[in-house]
C-alpha cells in the first residue's frame, strides 16, 4: 500500500486542525452566509481523520475500521460538548470552547490509545498517535457540522438547534461514515493515499449536503448555501476520486498484476 510522495501525517494534521478551527470560528461572523464555513472546516477534519484511520487500520484491523469511526465520534461528541459547556462557567470565555474541545478530545484519544496499546496489547506502533488524531478530528467534525446547522458554537444554541430536534443523530452517524468509509472502500493491495483523500473529501461533502437540508429548517438561506455548496463539492471530489480509480485500474489492465511501488 506504499505510495510515492505521500502527504505527511503532520501536514494533514495541520490541515485538519487549522482548517477545522478557522471554519468554526469564522462561521458566526456574517450570517446567513458564513455558517456554511463550519461545514467546510468539518470536511478538513474528515480528510485528516480518514487518513489517520488509514494509518492505523493498515495493520490489519479489518472489521475494526467501522469501530474506529464510531469510537472517534463517541470521543468527539463527549469532548465537543464538554468543551463548549465548560467555558460557559467563565464569562467571556465562550470563544475558547472549540479549542478546549479539541484538547479534551486529544487527551481522551491518547488515554484510549494508550490502553489499547499497553493493556489490550494490540501491538500497533501508531495506535496512540492515531487514536489521539482521530478523537481530535471527531470533535472538530461534530462542532463544524453542528455550527452549520445552529449558526454558531454557543452551547445552548447547539443544544436547541442540533440536539433537541434530533439532527445530532445525523451528525454522529453520517459524520462517522465520512471518516471510516474512505479506507473501507479503498483498502486492498493497490490502495493509494491520493485516491483515499479524494474519497474522504467526497464523503465529507455528502455530509455537508445533508447538514444543508437540516440547516434549511433551522437557518433558512444559510442552509440552501450549505446544501448547494455540498453538492458541488461532492461532484468535484467524486470526479477526482473516479479519475484516480481509472488511473490505477489502467496500470493493472495490461498484465493483470498490481504494480509495485517503492516505499
Amino acid at each position: 500500500m506504499s505510495d510515492i510522495k505521500e502527504i505527511s501525517p503532520n501536514n494533514l494534521a495541520l490541515f485538519g486542525i487549522i482548517g477545522g478551527l478557522v471554519g468554526i470560528y469564522v462561521s458566526p461572523l456574517f450570517p446567513p452566509y458564513t455558517p456554511t464555513l463550519g461545514a467546510l472546516g468539518a470536511i478538513c477534519a474528515v480528510i485528516w481523520s480518514a487518513e489517520a484511520v488509514r494509518r492505523v487500520a493498515k495493520y490489519g484491523l479489518g472489521t475494526g475500521v467501522p469501530s474506529i469511526g464510531q469510537i472517534a465520534m463517541g470521543m468527539g461528541i463527549v469532548a465537543a460538548m464538554f468543551g463548549l459547556a465548560i467555558v460557559t462557567a467563565f464569562p467571556g470565555a465562550t470563544m475558547a470552547g472549540p479549542v478546549v474541545a479539541l484538547i479534551t478530545a486529544s487527551v481522551i484519544g491518547f488515554i484510549i490509545g494508550w490502553f489499547a496499546q499497553n493493556v489490550i496489547k494490540m501491538k500497533i506502533p501508531v495506535m496512540i498517535r492515531c487514536m489521539t488524531e482521530i478523537a481530535a478530528a471527531g470533535s472538530l467534525v461534530i462542532i463544524g457540522f453542528s455550527v452549520a446547522v445552529a449558526g454558531n458554537f454557543e452551547f445552548s444554541n447547539i443544544i436547541a438547534m442540533v440536539f433537541d430536534n434530533g439532527v445530532m443523530l445525523a451528525v454522529f452517524w453520517v459524520g462517522a461514515m465520512a471518516m471510516l468509509h474512505p479506507f473501507n472502500a479503498c483498502l486492498g493491495p493497490d490502495e493509494r493515499q491520493k485516491r483515499l483523500l479524494y474519497l474522504a473529501g467526497s464523503t465529507g461533502a455528502i455530509t455537508m449536503a445533508i447538514m444543508g437540508i437540516a440547516a434549511i429548517m433551522t437557518l433558512g438561506t444559510s442552509g440552501v448555501i450549505t446544501l448547494i455548496l455540498g453538492i458541488i463539492l461532492w461532484l468535484i471530489f467524486y470526479k477526482k476520486f473516479w479519475d484516480e480509480v481509472y488511473k490505477d485500474s489502467a496500470a493493472v489492465v495490461g498484465t493483470g498484476l498490481i504494480p509495485k511501488t517503492e516505499a
